[in-house]
């Protein structure tokens, strides 16, 4: 007797099991891993986007990780969100997660400002007004230092009120870096 109630509990345990197998592959997984990095990292690397997916790229350049924070970010600017282009930007600007690339860096913040962010027209106003990255424009840099200064951008205004030095917005320190190598 105590053998068959054994062997019915087991029977009842084994297919309440396959079962539940069942639902998880029927109905994806149960309680999934929602906000660890881990779990970002591998949305990120299947090509998925979203305002919070896209923000754990700030949280891992600030970290250090600038490879991880790449995939994000490229997979959210690819996807029109301008915030991660300036992101891009920034990391390609500096050599962070990959090699040193100004012409990437331009190409980020052009796009940016083409879809009306005023990070991207102020980062490329700046990236034209040098010549870094593109080809020098200077009128054209200031027509968008402009718009993102009447766009509420405080360091485009304060640029502005500077009659357009960029020492004001940068160190002179850096001034090596912007020099037109053509």
């Amino acid at each position: 007797m105590k053998h068959a109630i054994l062997t019915t509990i087991f029977c009842v345990f084994a297919v309440t099991g396959a079962m539940a197998q069942e639902a998880d592959q029927a109905h994806g997984t149960l309680n999934p891993d929602e906000m660890t990095w881990q779990s970002m990292l591998q949305r990120a690397e299947q090509g998925k986007t979203g305002m919070v997916l896209c923000s754990m790229g700030y949280a891992l350049t600030k970290s250090g990780d600038h490879g991880s924070a790449r995939t994000l970010f490229r997979n959210c600017a690819n996807d029109g969100y301008t915030g991660a282009m300036t992101w891009m930007s920034q990391l390609d600007g500096n050599g962070l997660g990959a090699a040193y690339n100004p012409d990437a860096a331009a190409e980020w913040d052009r796009r940016a400002a083409e879809l009306g962010d005023p990070v991207g027209k102020f980062n490329y106003g700046i990236a034209l007004m040098r010549g870094h990255g593109v080809a020098q424009d200077e009128a054209l840099g200031q027509q968008l230092v402009d718009e993102a200064a009447l766009e509420g951008l405080k360091v485009a205004q304060r640029l502005q009120n500077a009659s357009y030095d960029l020492d004001e917005v940068t160190p002179d320190a850096d001034n090596w870096r912007y020099t037109p190598l053509f």
